[in-house]
């Protein structure tokens, strides 16, 4: 066997093992894409349905339904965040409040984003509310320190708020409220709920796409390779 026999001999069997490689990448993200459309798809069909009662154990992508009474000053801040709101810039954050509910853990409430310095009060009488549920958060490094004192919080740890509002065990999570009574429609007023429920994000065609070429990228130039070799000879 020649030498120029060998380069390419060797240069085809490395070839056809990253071929193998990138194309099972691609094949296997197209798998994903599958799995991942049948996923959106149940929470399409989860949002359009009526909610379902808070169960034990709820899930991030179902519309749940609880219903309690919240307690006058008893509401809390969390994060900033900026928004346009008409032509003006406006810094706010995110109102929480715990719903007591008979029997039950009190839940950590969402009830969406308010501009900076918001006083109105809390919701009055029995009241039931619908959105889907935001596991708990932890202290990053870099997270900003909680304002116990102005009740400003800057990482969602229900059991920390519940110790700074003195309210006892709390639910593990908070429940993102959702505007109602369509809640495809955005509110025209502050607190600015949520209009729809969370979507994990579905890039894998691209992902399928990236691999597919690079495979065909790493054909070409092994072809490329082989045609100069035997050129050569």
């Amino acid at each position: 066997m020649t030498v120029r026999t060998r380069r390419l001999v060797t240069s085809g069997l490395m070839t056809a093992v990253m071929l193998a490689i990138l194309l099972g990448l691609g094949f296997w993200q197209l798998r994903r894409l599958k799995w991942k459309q049948g996923i959106l798809a149940e929470i399409a069909s989860a949002e359009a349905a009526p909610a379902v009662a808070l169960p034990p154990h709820p899930t991030r992508f179902e519309k749940v339904a609880i219903t309690g009474r919240f307690h006058p000053g008893m509401a809390v801040f969390y994060a900033d965040e900026v928004r346009a709101l008409g032509p003006a810039i406006v810094q706010g954050a995110y109102w929480l409040a715990p719903l007591f509910r008979p029997g039950h853990r009190p839940v950590l409430v969402n009830l969406g984003w308010v501009p900076e310095a918001w006083h109105q009060p809390l919701p009055a009488g029995t009241i039931t509310v619908t959105g889907y549920v935001d596991p708990a958060g932890h202290r990053g490094w870099f997270a900003a320190k909680d304002n116990i004192a102005g009740r400003h919080f800057y990482t969602l740890d229900p059991h920390t708020i519940a110790q700074a509002l003195d309210i006892g065990p709390v639910a593990p999570y908070t429940l993102v409220a959702l505007a109602g009574p369509a809640p495809s429609v955005p509110p025209a007023a502050p607190p600015f709920a949520a209009t729809h429920l969370p979507r994990p994000p579905n890039n894998h065609f691209q992902y399928a796409l990236t691999w597919f070429g690079l495979a065909g990228v790493l054909a070409v130039m092994f072809l490329k390779f082989a045609y100069d070799t035997r050129r050569e000879g």
